[in-house]
């Protein structure tokens, strides 16, 4: 016979009625990508030093529902060599997230910061194998900082609306 202690954590029990919060992952999907390397086959050749490589991240956040929202990884990657583009890749990565029970003031970090960091192991491996499909090694992305992503985009937004164009 099961007793109260055997129930999952975080399953409500007869003293606790509050909604634990919860995150989960409802769907993950590539919405866009492109792989182009504009001077192949010569810029595979091999070179004495490694290429400039250029790197933008983005991340964007749509509802769906009230408890579903969608959320797309956005990143792009460039080599060059002097004036030579070897590859760029595109890739946007989605993510369809059930998010329910946090306070209202910890949403946006939830979909900047956390979201995107759970995509972000899936777009790396994208990339790495379409650099390699490419013909050129893999490129692995480094670990991304979202929380200083959304940090710093919350100071810009935030020094705008200080700006007043009359």
């Amino acid at each position: 016979m099961a007793s109260k202690d055997d129930a999952p954590v975080g399953a409500a029990n007869g003293n606790n009625n509050a909604a634990q919060p919860a995150l989960n992952v409802l769907a993950q999907y590539v919405k866009d990508l492109s792989f182009e390397s504009p001077g192949a086959p010569n810029s595979l050749r091999g070179r004495d030093k490694a290429p400039g490589i250029a790197i933008n991240v983005n991340v964007n956040a749509n509802p769906l529902s009230d408890k579903q929202f969608d959320v797309n990884l956005t990143l792009n990657a460039k080599a060059s060599f002097d004036q030579e583009v070897l590859f760029n890749v595109e890739l946007v990565y989605g993510g369809v997230f059930a998010i329910s029970g946090f306070p209202q003031e910890h949403m946006l970090p939830i979909l900047f910061i956390e979201c995107p960091r759970l995509l972000f192991p899936f777009a790396r491996q994208i990339i790495a194998e379409a650099t390699r499909n490419g013909g050129f090694p893999p490129l692995m992305l480094d670990p991304i900082d979202f929380a200083q992503m959304f940090q710093q985009k919350l100071a810009e937004d935030q020094a705008a609306s200080k700006v007043k164009v009359s």
